[in-house]
C-alpha cells in the first residue's frame, strides 16, 4: 500500500483560480483539444459554464494530485480520458 500524503493548502481560492486559468489556458491553445471539446460538451449538455469551469479543474486537479503521489509523469491519456468522462469525475477507488 502506498504511503499516505497529508497536504496542506493555505490558499484554496489561490489553487482553484490557478486550476481554472490553466484549463482556460489549455481552451485558448486547443491543447489537448478534448479540453475545449468538453467544456462544449458540459454546456451543450446543459450544464452552466462555473460547473463545466469546477469540472474541468477537478480534472486536472486529480492528474495534478495522481503525479504528486505516484511520483510520475503528466498523463496526457489518463487526462483525456478522464475528461470524456465528465460530467462523472476520476475519484479514487
Amino acid at each position: 500500500m502506498p504511503p499516505s500524503y497529508s497536504m496542506s493548502i493555505p490558499d484554496p481560492e489561490g489553487v482553484t483560480a490557478a486550476l481554472r486559468e490553466a484549463v482556460q489556458n489549455q481552451i485558448a491553445a486547443n491543447d489537448p483539444a478534448e479540453t475545449k471539446g468538453t467544456f462544449n460538451r458540459l454546456i451543450a449538455g446543459g450544464f452552466g459554464e462555473e460547473e463545466a469551469w469546477r469540472l474541468l479543474s477537478a480534472v486536472l486537479a486529480v492528474e495534478l494530485a495522481a503525479i504528486l503521489r505516484e511520483g510520475r509523469p503528466f498523463s496526457l491519456d489518463a487526462y483525456v480520458k478522464a475528461l470524456k468522462a465528465l460530467p462523472d469525475l476520476p475519484l479514487d477507488e
